[in-house]
């Protein structure tokens, strides 16, 4: 049998427990030494029964030796505290039934007593257990009276009634003090619950707090620093742990801070706390209103929103261009028919033929511009699969090979490894990725009078990475043209429209890949495309899973 504590974690059962085993076991030796007090006291022969003497005694010595017992054994019997207190219990009210018997006078204050016993076991006992105990202590209680009564056989009607009143006294206490118990074990789990979700706020709040990217400080009214996050700390320029002086640490803070304290008015403009770190516009608030005993200053890194406005602009700019450029697709289609119309008269001289070919050259720069900027608007959702790369650069060859006229120049595979190369990617965009890559190789990596050499390398890296690689045989890319090559619209070409490479670069990050230039020893270029290896995503995948 166990007791039942609803609404109570196990530290707070474990808790509560023991401190009323405690007192329970505690009581019950100042109860066994009353007993023995009115046992061998010189004045107790006026308690005992003249044939109860050794009784009395008896029950005295056994019930201190079984208290004592049960106070040193106290803090084992917290595993099985129901029922150490029931076997004591029973020991209680047969000890106390005894004493009555042999202490008649005495009766009243030993049934007081055992209502201590069983209002402090209703508070580990349930409700059902407790309540036989105090059905048990009223039966002792009046069986004295129907059978040990010292007007030998006749009943004595004020003993009867005062049995009847302890029990119904014994069965309010139990009751009562296991509805408490219960309420006080329920507010007791409450308070802990409270307690863990307060202490787990905090240190949410204190993460959150230190990985803000704004940065937070904690000053008081002597100007001393109390917390400060990670991104305070950098944006101050990372001082030491003793340094707490905001006035000596940054006096341009310490400077506005104070302005803003006297005049209530804050200073917007962006400030540089210390050498080599991003210029910030500090904010204040104080903790409480009214309170300047302690203030919030909150460090706003220009930088981050420099960089949040520019994304929303590019965003912006982006939707705007994708709209301009398919309003412009059926005036330009009308301007090329056009010039083609007039390409086929016979009675042009070879001045309007060639403002003809410009007309042609430029409209179709300016479609691969809409078609760029209307390809990255609506770039679809990768779908990554496994593929062999070796296979796939094959026939990625030869149907290029096929759609376009390569004449002198050479497009091959190289493959340096003997083992298939598995990398995941979706195979539209990855196509379009190396289609761009090899256009540009073919185009522009070549040397003055010889054809272009264009290879479409396929090797592992570091630690079984998949690289698609594709290299040319042309002058290289300057180091200072190199650094801008992924930006939109730029461009060295005439005809250039300077998205190809952004696009590519875009498509390879939704593949989870890394495209990247890399200059060649000894002249000539090289686009390395580092993929993901198949082993990684299925492994991703399972712990998904």
């Amino acid at each position: 049998m166990s007791s039942q504590l609803p609404l109570s974690s196990p530290h707070v059962v474990v808790a509560t427990v023991r401190h009323e085993l405690t007192f329970l076991n505690v009581f019950r030796v100042v109860q066994a030494l009353v007993y023995a007090g009115l046992a061998f006291s010189a004045s107790g022969s006026g308690w005992l029964m003249s044939d109860g003497i050794d009784l009395a005694h008896g029950v005295a010595a056994l019930y201190l030796v079984f208290a004592l017992v049960s106070l040193l054994l106290n803090r084992r019997s917290m595993a099985h505290a129901t029922m150490a207190v029931s076997v004591s219990l029973v020991i209680d009210i047969a000890a106390a039934v005894l004493a009555i018997a042999a202490m008649h006078d005495a009766r009243i204050g030993i049934a007081m007593m055992l209502a201590v016993n069983l209002s402090a076991g209703a508070l580990i006992l349930p409700l059902r257990l407790s309540s036989f105990f105090a059905a048990l202590a009223t039966l002792g209680v009046l069986g004295h009276t129907f059978f040990g009564s010292p007007t030998s056989g006749s009943l004595d009607d004020r003993s009867l009634m005062e049995g009847g009143l302890f029990g119904l006294a014994y069965f309010a206490s139990t009751t009562l003090c296991h509805v408490l118990g219960r309420q006080l074990r329920a507010t007791e789990a409450l308070a802990e619950q409270r307690s863990t979700d307060l202490a787990n706020l905090s240190q949410v709040n204190e993460l959150i707090i230190r990985r803000m990217k704004t940065g937070v400080l904690l000053v008081d009214d002597a100007n001393r620093i109390h917390q400060i996050n990670e991104s305070a700390w950098m944006l101050l320029g990372n001082p030491g742990a003793d340094q707490r002086d905001l006035g000596k640490l940054a006096p341009e803070l310490s400077r506005r801070l104070y302005h803003w304290m006297t005049s209530g008015k804050l200073d917007e403009t962006a400030t540089q706390l210390a050498d080599g770190v991003p210029e910030v516009v500090p904010r204040f608030s104080r903790l409480a209103p009214n309170d300047d005993s302690h203030v919030l200053i909150f460090l706003d890194d220009t930088s981050l929103l420099s960089r949040r406005a520019e994304e929303l602009t590019l965003t912006s700019l982006g939707r705007l261009s994708a709209s301009i450029a398919h309003e412009i697709r059926n005036p330009l289609a009308a301007i090329r028919y056009s010039a083609q119309l007039l390409a086929e008269s016979t009675k042009m001289d070879s001045t309007d033929q060639r403002m003809v070919e410009i007309i042609n050259n430029h409209c179709v720069r300016l479609n691969e511009i809409i078609e760029n900027i209307l390809q990255l608007s609506r770039r679809e959702r990768s779908r990554p699969e496994t593929l062999d790369l070796g296979h796939w650069a094959q026939d990625f060859v030869a149907e290029y090979s096929e759609g376009n006229d390569l004449g002198i120049d050479s497009l091959r595979v190289v493959a340096n490894t003997g083992a298939p190369v598995a990398a995941v990617a979706d195979p539209q965009q990855l196509q379009q990725v190396v289609w761009n890559l090899v256009q540009n190789a073919l185009r522009y990596g070549r040397m003055p009078s010889e054809p272009a050499r264009v290879m479409v390398v396929i090797r592992l890296g570091e630690h079984g990475v998949p690289i698609l690689e594709v290299i040319d045989r042309g002058p290289g890319i300057a180091p200072k043209v190199a650094a801008q090559i992924f930006e939109p619209f730029y461009t060295t070409h005439e005809y250039g429209t300077g998205l190809g490479l952004y696009l590519a670069r875009q498509m390879a990050e939704a593949n989870q890949a890394a495209l990247e230039y890399v200059r060649v020893a000894g002249g000539g270029s090289c686009f390395r495309l580092t993929l993901t290896p198949a082993h990684m995503s299925k492994a991703a995948t399972d712990e998904d899973a």
